[in-house]
């Protein structure tokens, strides 16, 4: 669930991007030669490419050999960085095990997915209640960020890592800040943690634990695996209030000052 985004918005955004996506695979087919690809279309292609080879659970290497084509150019392709031919479509669909035609329909719901649209907050919270008060808690603070929630620790390392259900996202859209609930089902809070602090690519998130309680055992725990600040449940304003300020939110857009939500 992504908070932040208007419907009509992305409704006409998703309509867009796939309507150019079909038009230029059209040129492509009647040129049959290398052309300037969209930014947005290069990535859902990437994606597309990157979500079935984890499918076939096979190596960029391993697709390199089957397509006959270099493994820096694959990489590229997957990363969404380099324009692409017919041809190079149609190689990398032959050594997918698919067609030209269900790629680009693997785009296309690359795009209507989402999960490609830039997060700056990922809460993950198991409790509707208690995500729905930090959630608000947030917006009585003015931050008008973009917002996504996940519901266990499972779901939070695969979004994050862009692995399992969110293989198809860009793998250098990562969150911001994170917001951390401890009592998570299937893979706990401090377990969460733990691999997030231990990965160079995510150890400069911020993240701000959720607990119960000042007390808490685990709050001592999560500072010592890398932590950067703790809120007590439920999250409120006056919690975001204390925390905010020592952290390096200079990203964070806000639509009023919290001088004045706290006076509200």
């Amino acid at each position: 669930m992504t908070v932040g985004i208007h419907p009509a918005r992305e409704y006409r955004r998703r309509r867009d991007v796939s309507h150019s996506l079909l038009t230029h695979c059209v040129k492509l087919n009647a040129l049959n030669k290398k052309a300037a690809v969209p930014e947005g279309l290069k990535s859902a292609f990437g994606a597309a490419v990157r979500s079935r080879r984890h499918r076939l659970d096979i190596s960029q290497e391993d697709l390199a050999w089957r397509a006959g084509l270099h493994r820096t150019y694959v990489t590229n392709v997957e990363r969404g960085v380099c324009n692409v031919s017919l041809e190079t479509i149609s190689k990398l669909a032959n050594a997918l095990e698919t067609t030209l035609a269900s790629l680009i329909v693997d785009a296309e719901h690359v795009i209507g997915r989402r999960h490609d649209v830039p997060v700056d907050i990922l809460l993950v919270e198991d409790r509707p209640d208690d995500a729905a008060l930090a959630c608000r808690a947030l917006k009585a603070a003015g931050v008008a960020n973009t917002i996504r929630i996940v519901h266990d620790g499972e779901e939070a390392l695969e979004y994050v890592f862009c692995s399992g259900r969110y293989s198809d996202k860009y793998p250098e859209n990562h969150p911001r800040l994170i917001l951390l609930d401890l009592n998570l089902p299937k893979v706990g809070g401090l377990e969460v943690l733990k691999r997030l602090k231990a990965d160079k690519r995510t150890r400069p998130i911020p993240v701000v634990v959720l607990t119960v309680s000042r007390r808490d055992r685990d709050v001592a725990e999560s500072r010592r695996l890398g932590a950067d600040a703790y809120v007590v449940k439920p999250v409120d304003f006056d919690g975001l209030r204390d925390v905010i300020p020592k952290l390096d939110l200079c990203w964070l857009i806000f639509q009023r000052p919290v001088q004045q939500a706290a006076g509200a």
